[in-house]
């Protein structure tokens, strides 16, 4: 009897004095980057191997909350270990269900989930850092209109994770602007996470988002705060970054790695072990100097896991014993049985569904207002100029509804079109949802004043002189036409004798009324040159004067893209 009862202790025993005596914890990172509030499954999708061939790829609809909350919950059962992280972007730029009501819904999403913390990405500060601090620490905005806060039931709570920036500081007493690390103590170890935001945030969003902050390079932030967590004995340290690259392969691939990620990843502390990403929406999972690279693509689409080994004694992370992956959340939208064998559908979870579903019925009033129809898709694809049918469109809006303030020209950037414009009805029937999809932002109107110097010198800013690989191809309205030739050097690659409106030249001494959002306005993007515009007068919202245009242009007849370029290109 004692033989059986001191064999059924060792029996008890015996996994916990194998794990005591292991001399490694392993432990879980579960990621996730630039959500942009896209609670809902809708079009999104990756490109995953054909099941059949797998030297080809096939579209997989993949996202939407309430499945990335399963995908998230699954992760974490084959794991207890785990810690969860949004590498930024986690709000603003988003689809109406969560941008109607300021990003609040997406907020209590997560607060669901259960994330352990995000790093603040660039359009976190979308609407300034007083909205940016509400939504961390909870409260109702008292300036909403029609797009609602606190959700009509009078309360907000805020977040229940720490967001995190260690390059963004306030300009009146130089204190950080948010915390930098989060450090959690597991199995016996601790580990440390350091976020950070891309320095060229002032550059990518309207400046009075972020007036009275100021924001120092990543890396130097970084390493500043690795030397810190490693003074109070954290060993194992992760960056997650709000800065992105790009690399060729599948997203689980990285041949040819480039871009901003990577050449701060080279500047980094060896101390700094994994290295989380975000910005470029791109999918890779790298291993630059030693470290782990990843980056998750966007809006739910993927879910990055990095399991890893800390030492007892050490307290390091160890490099060898690392593995890193990019996770599908299929939503089982597609009709290819095929990939739905290969990548079962996840079912959504039930409390985020809820919570999702509370805010569409909120927003379907107003989501679901028909304002007209279209003939087929208006597509982002860019001509070989670099304009597309869809930003034509929207420069043709603007330039229509501020007409009346002198306007000959209108410009819209590129980054602020976020999806392609798609009929919701058989019919071609559009909604100020699909519209609102494409153009969230909600920027003023101003029409300035430029001579044709000026003009030309803001095409040639489409390039830019510090990031030879950044190029942001204005989409004009009609009338305007003009070339630019890859071979120049940069500054003189606009086609003087090119440059036209409404057929005739652009005279250099000229004065043109030219109509753009609020944020190019202000110097946004690069664009300097439009600080110096006069006579300023302002206008309407952009999607206001985008759901006006389409009411009126396809009251008769649903309108068709326009498939001609209105920018062409040589060499």
């Amino acid at each position: 009897m004692r033989t059986a009862v001191l064999c059924l202790v060792a029996g008890l025993l015996g996994p916990a004095i194998a794990h005591a005596q292991s001399p490694y914890v392993a432990m879980r990172i579960i990621a996730i980057n630039d959500f942009h509030g896209h609670l809902e499954a809708g079009d999104n999708a990756v490109a995953v191997p054909d099941p059949a061939d797998p030297g080809r790829s096939l579209s997989l609809r993949s996202g939407g909350a309430a499945h990335l909350a399963t995908r998230i919950a699954q992760l974490r059962a084959e794991h207890p270990a785990a810690v969860v992280v949004s590498s930024g972007d986690l709000i603003g730029a988003s689809p109406f269900v969560s941008g109607m009501f300021h990003d609040e819904p997406t907020i209590e999403v997560m607060n669901a989930i259960g994330i352990d913390a995000n790093a603040v990405g660039n359009h976190e500060f979308d609407r300034g850092v007083a909205q940016l601090l509400r939504i961390v620490h909870g409260g109702c905005d008292t300036t909403a209109t029609e797009r609602q806060s606190c959700a009509g039931v009078g309360r907000y709570a805020g977040a229940r994770f720490p967001f995190l920036a260690a390059n963004v500081f306030k300009r009146d007493d130089e204190k950080p602007l948010m915390p930098a690390t989060l450090v959690r103590e597991i199995g016996g170890v601790r580990i440390g996470f350091i976020g950070a935001v891309t320095r060229s945030t002032p550059g990518i969003v309207v400046p009075s988002g972020v007036a009275g902050v100021r924001f120092v390079p990543e890396a130097r932030a970084l390493n500043d705060h690795a030397r810190e967590l490693q003074a109070r004995g954290v060993q194992a340290i992760v960056a997650v970054v709000h800065e992105g690259g790009d690399a060729d392969g599948g997203f689980n691939e990285c041949r040819n790695p480039r871009g901003a990620i990577f050449d701060i990843v080279r500047k980094l502390d060896p101390a700094i072990d994994i290295v989380l990403s975000a910005h470029t929406h791109r999918g890779y999972n790298c291993v630059i100097d030693g470290r782990i690279v990843i980056q998750g693509a966007s809006f739910g689409r993927l879910v990055s896991v990095v399991d890893l080994e800390v030492d007892r004694a050490t307290g390091d992370v160890v490099r060898d014993r690392s593995r890193a992956r990019n996770h599908p959340v299929p939503n089982g939208l597609d009709g290819n049985p095929r990939l739905r064998a290969a990548y079962p559908p996840l079912a959504p979870e039930p409390r985020v569904a809820a919570i999702v579903e509370r805010y569409r019925e909120r927003a379907a009033p107003l989501a679901q207002r028909p304002i007209g129809r279209i003939a087929g898709p208006f597509y982002r694809r860019a001509s070989a100029g670099g304009d597309h049918a869809l930003g034509r469109l929207i420069a043709d809006a603007h330039l229509a509804a501020t007409r009346s303030n002198g306007a000959r020209i209108a410009f819209t950037n590129p980054g602020g079109i976020r999806t392609d414009l798609r009929a919701s009805s058989p019919d071609g029937g559009i909604t100020y949802a699909d519209a609102y999809a494409a153009q969230p932002f909600g920027n003023n109107l101003v029409t300035l004043t430029l001579s044709g110097e000026q003009l030309k010198l803001l095409l040639e800013q489409q390039w830019s002189a510090t990031e030879p690989g950044r190029v942001r191809i204005l989409q004009p309205s009609t009338g305007f036409t003009y070339t630019w030739d890859a071979r120049r050097p940069h500054g003189s690659r606009i086609v003087s004798d090119s440059m036209r409106l409404d057929g005739r030249a652009i005279d250099a001494d000229r004065r043109y009324r030219v109509t753009v959002n609020s944020f190019l306005a202000a110097g946004g993007d690069g664009f300097r040159v439009l600080r110096e515009g006069t006579e300023r007068t302002g206008g309407a919202l952009d999607i206001d004067a985008l759901t006006v245009f389409l009411q009126t242009e396809s009251a008769l007849r649903p309108l068709a893209p326009d498939p001609t370029a209105r920018v062409g290109r040589r060499g």
